[in-house]
């Protein structure tokens, strides 16, 4: 997740900007069936690079389309203000806050410029936003010298975002919401400005009152991220959709007392263990249950890459898998390399092996559900790390104690070819097994 803010220790792991990144296009589907921003009648658009128009006839109910790229997190491109500003926005489940990085921000190609737009509202430090839809900010919002509502975000990459509260006019294919409240951010410190100059800000999509689909009421939300080729789709609104195959739900776990460790705003499940090919780790399921403080909650992140357990859990599986794969695969031998600061278990493939051998399948175990990871989603490609010919890969499953972190993350790489629906009316989340290139072939998007 993007923003994960320190506040003691580190609540929430961010994982976007590490030292290795990939780079993969990837087009991505919003559909809109809510009734206050659209009929059934309503034209689909799409937009990819231009709009273009699909006649209404031709596909199931979903009037609103939008293109998505991956770049480590999943990025949407809208635009903003009046007259509309072009913007991108990292799509991120574990973040409530948008922002935007505005026209002061240094060294951004992408920025959006609030004095160009009659829209524009910033947001008083003594209005009820400011007073009180920012409590489940982990830093409290304050009072600038122009007695505007100030917010500051901090990363666990050690960047940083500071500017005022505002809201604008947010265009969601021909859909104009007013009043939309997000972050101006006009202060930047980054670790890698290269990397965070290529979107223009994030999209927070969790179950905070400021959040993105909390502000618009979706009552649920889905994504489908294709394994192969990275397309897949996202729709904002009902995806009760005939050919989508039945869902198994797992309860989100709610705890009203705030504890210093545990998001509330989180989507939070219960993970009750974890098999490698059949065999179920033996872990107690008292080790994934978060203890008085709420360190140990399971998160599903759209916005962080890959999936960190805390050590205990980590260590087994890292165990497990490394036995399983003695006899298949050469491990790197360097104690060293720990990729991505958290993950140490790598292998050397020889070039003359283009695909990698059968690999032992991982199965993460909810209550209700179950996400089973498997093939090439195991093991990720270091670039820039050769050995000879041979090429290193690591394992996707990451230590989250390396990175100080109190929780169990799963990232999105591990949620390719699953339909992941965010249900925010009956508190669950539902997933099933899908090729998510062929449902987004469904809705007539060519991947």
């Amino acid at each position: 997740m993007k923003a994960c803010i320190f506040w003691n220790r580190l609540q929430n792991p961010c994982l976007k900007f590490q030292s290795f990144i990939f780079f993969c296009s990837v087009t991505v589907l919003i559909c809109f069936t809510e009734p206050k921003l659209c009929s059934p009648q309503t034209q689909t658009l799409v937009l990819p690079l231009k709009t273009q128009q699909i006649p209404s006839g031709s596909l199931p109910k979903s009037p609103n389309r939008l293109p998505f790229h991956h770049n480590v997190t999943l990025t949407v491109s809208i635009a903003v203000g009046t007259p509309p500003q072009n913007v991108s926005m990292v799509i991120d489940t574990g973040s409530e806050l948008s922002w935007l990085h505005c026209n002061k921000t240094r060294n951004f190609n992408t920025t959006f410029d609030p004095t160009r737009s009659s829209s524009y509202s910033p947001v008083q430090c003594s209005s009820s936003t400011c007073t009180t839809r920012t409590l489940d900010l982990t830093i409290p919002a304050s009072c600038d010298s122009n007695k505007l509502c100030h917010a500051i975000l901090s990363y666990a990459d050690a960047s940083s975002n500071e500017g005022n509260l505002a809201s604008d006019t947010f265009y969601i294919g021909s859909s104009g919401i007013s009043g939309l409240v997000f972050g101006c951010m006009d202060t930047t410190f980054s670790s890698n400005t290269d990397e965070d100059a290529k979107t223009t800000g994030l999209m927070g999509m969790n179950r905070g009152s400021l959040s993105f689909v909390s502000q618009m009421g979706f009552p649920k939300f889905s994504y489908c991220i294709s394994g192969s080729d990275f397309s897949g789709l996202l729709l904002l609104g009902d995806s009760n959709f005939s050919w989508i195959a039945p869902l198994n739900y797992t309860p989100l776990v709610q705890i009203s007392t705030p504890l210093p460790y545990f998001d509330r705003v989180a989507y939070t499940v219960q993970l009750e263990g974890i098999k490698v090919s059949d065999k179920l780790l033996p872990i107690p399921k008292s080790v994934f249950v978060p203890d008085h403080t709420g360190a140990g909650q399971t998160m599903v992140d759209s916005g962080t890459q890959f999936t960190f357990l805390l050590g205990p859990v980590y260590t087994a599986l890292r165990n497990e898998f490394l036995n399983q794969t003695s006899k298949i695969l050469s491990v790197l031998d360097d104690p060293n390399f720990v990729f991505q600061g958290a993950m140490d278990l790598c292998y050397w493939v020889p070039p003359g092996q283009p695909r990698l051998p059968p690999l032992p399948s991982v199965s993460l175990m909810f209550r209700g559900a179950e996400m089973k990871v498997s093939g090439g989603q195991l093991l990720y490609r270091v670039p820039g790390q050769v050995r000879g010919n041979d090429t290193l890969h690591c394992f996707t499953f990451g230590n989250s104690d390396l990175l100080g972190v109190e929780a169990y993350v799963i990232g999105h790489h591990h949620q390719q070819n699953v339909w992941m629906e965010f249900d925010l009316q009956n508190s669950r989340i539902g997933l099933a097994q899908v090729q998510c290139d062929l449902a987004g072939q469904r809705f007539g998007l060519s991947v």
